[in-house]
């Protein structure tokens, strides 16, 4: 048997010193202090694409099975399949859903930030910690990806521990024969490019380990990931999730990505490819270049929409600040290491504060509470008999998903004839929904906006309720006549309960009202 067949860890070493272990045990607890308040401080962020998952997830809780609508044709408005069902088992214990994401991703988010601080000081010492751990918690856009309520912070955890486990299978250590298929499976059903991302580590280990249970494991993890395929396929009767065919395939947006996805990683990057200029870490250096290559390769050539505060390119953040400390941690001389890792650290950290998105973010939460989810709760509470309950939106997240009425997504990420191109104009003009909101830059849409035409969609409705959600970003709503007074005073009551608790007459972007919010929850 080989060490890496073995499927126990090995023997903990007997612990070093306590004078030795004291800075690293000093250093750790200063980093999850900032890591904590770091969460703290973005924990109301919860963006509107989350609760997309989110009532596919609550439909199967609900017994329906992961669906948009529990009537009609089934579609895949979902890349994470693996996030929709966790999600599901928080509907099914009666939790919040969006308490329930955030609470995981803070999970996985700790074991990252552990991970960084274990490999980069058995790796590279000291010096690997601060770099890679510290260059990870500095960057701001981590938090908002912890609180958002999607799978990122779940899929670069993962991530992160399968490079950890390609790090082991290079230095001959002992790796669970398990844990390469299972995670290859799981990041796979996280989003579909995950399988991409960890295939190269899987190949390593595949390559380098003998014996059968290798073949077992590797074997029934493509038989379930197989088996997972064919029935979503036959399930939703599409051969990729609904979203490729809107927000993927933008060849231009993809070139603009990699160009500020460069700019935005650049120490990381160079330190990380530093490892293959040095026979001494050119291993390690290329399986991380090349798992970077093959995460990124996805987005650099589709140029992904929606894409927040760096939401992609965080899928691949923490390997890259673990490719960092290393290098830093094992340049000689000691001091050139430190100085470069201190600029790592220190750009990631402008970077991280500098986004121009970031005062939209620092602020989404209380606008998505006084808009969409006060229109949505609204909407519940409406006196409207369930077979009229329908409705078409733009911004197919938190009202669908709190009104819990049957929804047009126009945009056509949740629509598969609308992502392959029929007119949202005549879609909804046949389906004739209860309630239309149209997002727009003012109380009075005009125009044009996702091919949607506005006016002559809502002819014959009636405009009940302008909700400004943020400077410039409003959701006006229509309803036919008979329902128009239950709509106007429900959605009227909802809005103006949730403006009076959420940053009541402030709807401007800017840093200093997120400021305030946190001054104003500081108990001194």
């Amino acid at each position: 048997m080989t060490a890496i067949e073995a499927d126990v860890e090995p023997e903990t070493p007997a612990p070093p010193r306590p004078t030795r272990r004291a800075p690293l045990i000093v250093v750790s607890l200063v980093l999850l202090a900032l890591f904590l308040v770091g969460a703290w401080a973005a924990w109301f962020f919860t963006i509107d694409d989350a609760f997309i998952s989110f009532r596919y997830s609550a439909n199967l809780a609900a017994g329906h099975g992961p669906v948009w609508n529990v009537e009609g044709p089934r579609v895949e408005g979902f890349t994470n399949f693996a996030w929709v069902v966790w999600s599901g088992l928080g509907a099914v214990l009666g939790v919040a859903l969006p308490f329930f994401t955030k609470v995981t991703s803070l999970v996985l988010g700790l074991g990252t930030l552990y991970l960084l601080i274990r490999e980069g000081h058995r790796r590279a010492g000291l010096t690997g910690v601060l770099v890679g751990a510290g260059a990870y918690v500095v960057f701001l856009p981590t938090y908002f990806h912890i609180t958002a309520g999607l799978e990122t912070a779940a899929f670069a955890a993962v991530l992160l521990r399968v490079v950890v486990l390609g790090l082991r299978v290079l230095g001959n250590e002992r790796v669970r024969t398990w844990e390469p298929p299972v995670l290859l499976l799981l990041l796979g059903m996280l989003r579909p490019e995950g399988v991409l991302a960890a295939l190269p580590v899987f190949v390593l280990w595949f390559v380098r380990s003998t014996g059968r249970a290798r073949w077992l494991w590797s074997g029934a993890a493509v038989v379930v990931g197989a088996g997972y395929f064919v029935w979503r396929w036959r399930f939703y009767g599409q051969l990729l999730p609904n979203t490729f065919y809107v927000k993927f395939g933008h060849l231009d947006s993809g070139w603009l990505w990699t160009k500020h996805t460069t700019l935005l990683l650049l120490p990381l990057l160079l330190l990380t490819l530093s490892l293959v200029l040095r026979r001494a870490t050119r291993g390690p250096g290329i399986l991380l270049v090349v798992t970077v290559a093959v995460t990124y390769v996805t987005y650099a050539v589709s140029g992904p929409t929606m894409d927040y505060l760096d939401r992609f390119a965080d899928h691949a953040i923490p390997v890259l600040c673990l490719g960092a400390g290393l290098a830093a941690g094992t340049l000689k001389p000691r001091l050139v290491g430190a100085v470069l890792g201190l600029v790592a650290v220190g750009w990631s950290a402008v970077a991280g504060a500098t986004p121009p998105d970031l005062a939209a973010a620092a602020n989404y939460g209380p606008d998505l509470q006084r808009a969409h989810v006060a229109i949505g709760k609204g909407l519940a509470e409406a006196e409207v008999p369930a077979q009229a309950r329908s409705l078409a939106v733009t911004d197919a997240g938190a009202i669908p998903y709190y009104s819990g009425w049957q929804s047009i997504d126009y945009i056509g990420l949740n629509d598969a004839a609308i992502a392959r191109g029929a007119d949202p104009t005549e879609v909804v003009l046949r389906a004739r929904p209860t309630v239309i909101v149209v997002t727009a830059s003012g109380s009075r849409p005009a125009g044009q906006r996702y091919g949607f035409d506005f006016e002559r969609a809502t002819a014959g409705y009636e405009q009940v309720a302008a909700v400004e959600m943020r400077s410039g970003y409003w959701q006006d709503v229509y309803a036919l006549p008979e329902y128009a007074a239950t709509v106007r005073d429900h959605v009227g009551a909802s809005t103006a309960a949730a403006v009076r608790v959420n940053d009541p007459g402030r709807p401007e972007d800017t840093i200093d009202r997120w400021l305030d919010r946190l001054r104003s929850q500081l108990p001194f």
